[in-house]
């Protein structure tokens, strides 16, 4: 049994779902999603990944900047949705919205709640050194993430998972999770659970200011912090080569080195590096402008001797 639905979504990691639901027959009535952003060197507007999709999908998108006015509410009421699947996409949703679909609004959340409600769970999950997350499928209340549990699927996340890849695994297992949701809610079985009052920890969205590397901290804890933030929006050092200007290094993939030294002191000549406790190794980098390159294509073109010191303002 088909049901008409109302998406709501806006990056990349809602896209799948998004396919999946259309392709598994049901009615997408409507996808709502940012509004378009200035992106690119020209800054030309560019509709979200979300609004591409349903537009190549040729599913009508709608954009406003807030669902609080009463307009807009009416306006999604007269969709007359069974119901409506959010996926991060951006918006609060006021409780007009929320009551309005038949059967209620389901949100597709990645961690294993109550553990990182919020807007970051993938990148705080890999930061605070989980070894497991899960996506989960919940019915929405006005609260942040609270409402109660009805399909989850724990992820296992390895020692150098990057949050790229966590990503790219539960956008594909959340797809499955919410198409399996609808299943049921059209055929009655679905039930949800609450959630438990312990255990909450709320993933705050990554500000620039943590983004520096702190290599004053523990080797494990800085080889988190940059696989938690790679590929976006990526950790970086400042460093200056001998006789050169400081230049802002993205590290996107590190290993656990070995050796010790000063915090911030390159150890060798394949780029490992001490911090407060052991050492990070450097694996894959970016320049400024340029591409992805291994540490050992960084050091035909740019020296650095053991013995260098980097850090968050070129060296502190």
């Amino acid at each position: 049994m088909s049901l008409r639905i109302v998406f709501m979504g806006t990056p990349d990691f809602s896209v799948p779902a998004l396919e999946a639901i259309h392709g598994a027959g049901h009615d997408v009535l409507a996808v709502y999603s940012q509004p378009p952003r200035p992106a690119g060197r020209g800054l030309a507007e560019r509709p979200s990944p979300v609004h591409a999709k349903a537009a190549a999908l040729a599913i009508p998108v709608r954009t406003p900047r807030s669902l609080r006015e009463p307009e807009q509410q009416t306006l999604f009421a007269d969709l007359k949705a069974d119901a409506a699947v959010v996926i991060a996409y951006g918006l609060i949703l006021p409780k007009a919205v929320l009551a309005a679909p038949r059967l209620g609004c389901f949100n597709v959340h990645a961690s294993a709640l109550p553990r990182w409600r919020g807007a970051a769970p993938i990148q705080r999950a890999i930061m605070a050194g989980d070894t497991e997350t899960a996506v989960m499928v919940m019915r929405m209340e006005e609260g942040l993430d609270t409402g109660p549990v009805g399909l989850s699927k724990t992820v296992p996340i390895g020692p150098d998972t990057t949050a790229g890849e966590l990503h790219d695994t539960l956008a594909r297992r959340g797809a499955d999770l919410i198409v399996a949701a609808l299943r049921s809610l059209a055929d009655g079985t679905f039930r949800a659970v609450p959630q438990s009052a312990e255990g909450v920890t709320y993933a705050a969205k990554i500000d620039k200011s943590q983004t520096g590397i702190d290599f004053t901290k523990p080797a494990a804890e800085v080889h988190n912090h940059i696989r938690g933030l790679s590929p976006f929006p990526g950790a970086w050092f400042e460093v200056a080569p001998p006789g050169g200007k400081p230049e802002r290094i993205k590290v996107l993939r590190t290993a656990l080195g070995r050796g010790s030294g000063p915090p911030g002191e390159i150890l060798d000549d394949a780029l490992t590096i001490a911090c407060g406790e052991g050492a990070i190794r450097l694996v894959e980098i970016q320049r400024a402008g340029k591409r992805t390159m291994t540490a050992e294509e960084l050091l035909r073109g740019f020296a650095l001797p053991r013995g260098t010191r980097i850090g968050r303002r070129g060296g502190d």
